[in-house]
């Protein structure tokens, strides 16, 4: 799997009349093939921003972003987003919402078939496939988009707060969801998140943004066993630091 390598990114938005927001300052990170890093930062911070940058949806103002040294060109290809929003097709069920990245991207119809299949019983909606959305809470709309963009077969997985709008129940199941499913496939994860338990669960190693402009303020690397016992003293003291942290930048 290829390093995904962000060199010296800034970011700067114009607007009316004659107004400079810089979102990001001289980023750079390298994320290892297969590593799950979690951006965590106050709002207006550039996470978000920077993903977009990442996925091609945005471009630097200066920066670049490299797969394994190399210039990279289309990231269509290598990244997938997944939104907090859960970006389904309403009037697609369950397994039409899977399959139809798939159609797009010209993969044979058995094909497809065995994907949209091993995708959704990895998220554990087997026997939902004919739900419309609407039919579904907000824990299994966001499996959906889960197994969607798992099926494309991305190198590296975008995440922008996917579970920020679920109850703490729910956002706790589809953690150990999402865990289960790197451990297997082994995907390059970058998952943006508010929540300093979440990524602290999560991720191997968190990069904490300073805001105003956004900038590396820290980067952790977390080496507690999985699975993560969130009671745990060295858990928490990990939480203080990110905290006090995140205050003083």
């Amino acid at each position: 799997m290829r390093d995904l390598i962000i060199d010296s990114i800034d970011k700067v938005f114009f607007t009316p009349p004659d107004r400079e927001v810089t979102a990001l300052e001289n980023v750079s990170l390298r994320v290892a093939g297969g590593e799950f890093v979690s951006l965590i930062g106050s709002t207006g911070c550039g996470k978000t921003t920077l993903l977009r940058i990442i996925a091609g949806l945005e471009s630097p103002s200066s920066g670049r972003i490299l797969l394994d040294g190399y210039q990279a060109g289309d990231m269509n290809g290598a990244c997938t987003l997944v939104f907090q929003q859960y970006s389904l097709f309403p009037w697609l069920n369950v397994w039409r919402n899977v399959v139809f990245p798939l159609e797009m991207k010209g993969i044979p119809k058995a094909e497809r078939t065995a994907l949209a299949k091993e995708y959704i019983e990895l998220v554990g909606l087997s026997g939902f496939e004919s739900a419309k959305p609407y039919e579904l809470s907000g824990g299994m709309q966001q499996r959906v988009a889960i197994a969607r963009a798992l099926a494309y077969d991305p190198e590296i997985l975008l995440m922008d707060e996917p579970f920020g709008a679920l109850d703490e129940r729910t956002r706790h199941r589809l953690q150990g969801i999402l865990l289960k499913i790197w451990q297997k496939k082994r995907k390059t994860i970058i998952f943006v998140t508010h929540n300093i338990d979440e990524a602290i669960y999560l991720a191997d190693r968190i990069i904490v943004m300073s805001t105003e402009p956004g900038r590396v303020a820290e980067e952790l690397r977390i080496t507690l066993p999985r699975p993560r016992n969130r009671l745990a003293e060295e858990f928490t003291e990990i939480h203080l630091k990110i905290r006090n942290i995140l205050e003083s930048s």
